[in-house]
């Protein structure tokens, strides 16, 4: 605790050593004030152990009022009045370094949402949010949003970073709920005692006060993920990744710094071509579009400004597996790579980095396991996602090792933590399998107890149990079954419809093969939007589900669950290739590839962008990239 520090009732500080006598305890008239916000004269009964949010208040006699020019539930008062009036004043930490946040009057009868997390999750359930009951704060390292989807683009500037940024206050200042941001990491979560740990992110002037704690009653986590190098040795120390603005910013200043490198007069013909292979690692979206636009980049660009090393230029892809895009439509993948060989990118399937030093990387060919070291000036490594480590030390507190990311159940919550979201990239939906409720929802449809179904009581289930368990509906689909009495026909044989009946075995039998359709959902920004705005949409429900929920039957229990499960909508997926082209995979197997495919992507993407300001900005940089080329200086 720091020493006392007293003031007269003008404000003025005491001389040192001053120090309250002995003292009674009262009651007294209290009127607090904060800065901005003021709350109404309470009237307390103190005692020698009275407490009241987080402060200790001590009096020796009736005293009418006084008032706080800050008021914080860290701080213990002490007054006494004797002549000109004293007020004692000391802080009180509940442990070194470390502040808790504390609620006003006011804030004690909302609940108090705490969001980790301003990318596509989090800022999608700060915009969708609209009920004003809430109390919200959000922590986040960055107060922006970033549209991602465009970082390859700011890596060779067709768009410049501060395009595709939006600060976080400016989406939230027009809403009516009340939402606070506090620019900091989370360092560590309680779930025992709902509480959330927290560091600034501006680590200077604070007089060591960066961290502090905020209480909460109902926590979202959207956090995002790392990227993941499988322990690769030197790729953290050599590699650059494509994951914030901040690493397209630093490798757009690689590029150019190869370029200015290789343009020396000292350095020979095989060190400049060392320094302009740009090594790319990873064949999936984003390395692929991250070497289309450094392909045109180079040469629709550099090659003019750096004629004399144009013909040094190379660019190779590497991808572990048999095939770049694999998630992608067969047909897409062979566009691509089939463009690629034509545009000089030399894709290497088949090879795995096994080690990443300042001037080779050394790759393992899958067929035959040979080591071969390709020399490089500058590598991108995009091979996916991993979990931060925040979240697993969370992971490890509520029993959820070995995971490569929070399991959640369909309504995004943590699974064991009622009051924990979880979503985006640092989470995946752990899909309840048919089986194992099993006889739960037997027992459910059989309305008479007899012990068999027929067609009549599995069609008044059904609904709820294509709803609760999606695979239901979607094995039928891909069997090409019309409803579930095919199903049941296809479980008994050539059987009249009227005449189905199913024991518990039977029923496990017609079932047993539906599980085998569950799927993750991928690590989309898609997948991470739909899934904010569905969470915003059961916070601003909340009271009115709890008195009628709206969900499907609870097969284990009683009544219905309070919402509908989260269920994701895919809306299609696009490939830029460069030179204009891209692929598009729409709803439907619908494949199209090429220039009308690049202008569906432009319009799609400035649509999409969070604000007006944004997309106008995105607009005209993509218009002055068209008009005067790509920017090339080193800024």
């Amino acid at each position: 605790m720091q020493p006392p520090q007293f003031y007269d009732y003008r404000g003025e500080r005491c001389k040192e050593g001053a120090s309250p006598d002995s003292i009674k305890y009262s009651t007294f008239k209290a009127e607090y004030v904060e800065p901005g916000l003021m709350f109404s004269s309470l009237p307390m009964q103190l005692d020698e152990h009275n407490h009241r949010n987080g402060c200790c208040y001590s009096v020796d006699y009736v005293v009418k009022e006084w008032r706080l020019s800050s008021f914080s539930p860290n701080h213990m008062l002490t007054t006494k009045l004797c002549g000109g009036g004293l007020l004692a004043y000391s802080e009180s930490k509940s442990y070194p370094g470390v502040r808790s946040l504390g609620s006003s009057e006011d804030d004690n009868k909302k609940k108090r949402v705490v969001v980790l997390g301003t990318g596509w999750a989090g800022t999608s359930f700060l915009k969708n949010l609209n009920n004003s009951s809430y109390d919200v704060q959000v922590v986040s390292p960055r107060n922006y949003f970033a549209f991602t989807p465009l970082l390859p683009s700011v890596t060779c500037g067709s768009v410049e970073a501060r395009s595709i940024v939006e600060p976080i206050r400016n989406i939230v200042k027009k809403k009516n709920v009340e939402i606070h941001f506090w620019e900091a990491e989370c360092i560590k979560i309680d779930a025992e005692n709902k509480k959330v740990y927290c560091k600034s992110s501006q680590d200077t002037n604070l007089n060591g006060e960066e961290e502090f704690v905020v209480d909460y009653d109902y926590l979202v986590i959207a956090m995002g993920a790392r990227a993941n190098t499988f322990n690769t040795p030197g790729v953290v120390e050599n590699c650059h990744f494509l994951k914030e603005v901040e690493d397209a910013q630093r490798i757009r200043r690689s590029v150019i710094d190869c370029f200015e490198r290789a343009s020396l007069p000292n350095l020979t013909d095989e060190e400049r071509k060392r320094i302009l292979h740009f090594v790319v690692v990873g064949g999936g979206p984003t390395g692929v579009e991250f070497s289309a636009e450094l392909h045109d980049f180079v040469n629709e660009d550099l090659v003019k400004l750096y004629p004399t090393v144009k013909d040094l230029v190379k660019i190779t892809l590497l991808e572990a597996g048999d095939h770049i895009l694999n998630m992608f439509d067969k047909r897409i993948t062979a566009f691509a790579e089939d463009k690629f060989h034509r545009d000089g990118i030399d894709v290497k399937t088949g090879s795995m980095v096994v080690k990443v030093s300042d001037k080779e990387i050394s790759t393992k060919e899958r067929g035959n396991g040979n080591i071969t070291s390709i020399p490089y000036g500058m590598a991108v490594w995009s091979t996916g996602i991993g979990t931060r480590p925040v979240i697993m030390d969370f992971m490890k507190q509520i029993g959820q090792t070995n995971r490569r990311a929070l399991a959640t159940d369909e309504w995004l919550r943590v699974e064991g933590r009622d009051s924990v979201y979880a979503l985006g990239d640092c989470a995946t939906i752990n899909q309840r399998k048919v089986m194992e409720d099993i006889s739960a929802i037997f027992s459910k449809a059989d309305n008479d107890n007899s012990g068999t179904l027929t067609v009549k009581e599995f069609q008044e289930a059904i609904d709820d149990i294509c709803e609760r368990y999606p695979q239901v509906e979607l094995y039928l689909k891909n069997k090409q079954m019309h409803d579930i009495v095919d199903l049941l026909k296809d479980s008994k044989g050539d059987v009249a419809k009227e005449s189905i009946e199913l024991d518990i075995e039977g029923f496990k039998s017609a079932l047993s093969q539906v599980d085998s359709q569950m799927k993750n959902l991928p690590a989309t920004a898609q997948v991470a939007a739909q899934q904010g705005a569905y969470l915003a949409s059961c916070f601003n429900r909340m009271e009115e589900c709890e008195q009628n929920p709206e969900g499907p039957l609870r097969f284990r229990g009683s009544g219905r669950h309070r919402f509908h499960p989260f269920r994701y909508k895919h809306f299609g997926q696009f490939a830029p290739l460069g030179g204009e082209q891209t692929a598009a995979q729409l709803p439907g197997d619908w494949v199209s590839i090429g220039h009308s495919s690049q202008w569906l992507w432009y319009s799609v993407y400035a649509s999409k962008l969070v604000s007006w300001r944004t997309r106008a900005l995105v607009i005209s940089d993509w218009t002055r990239r068209f008009v005067f080329g790509r920017d090339s200086s080193r800024i």
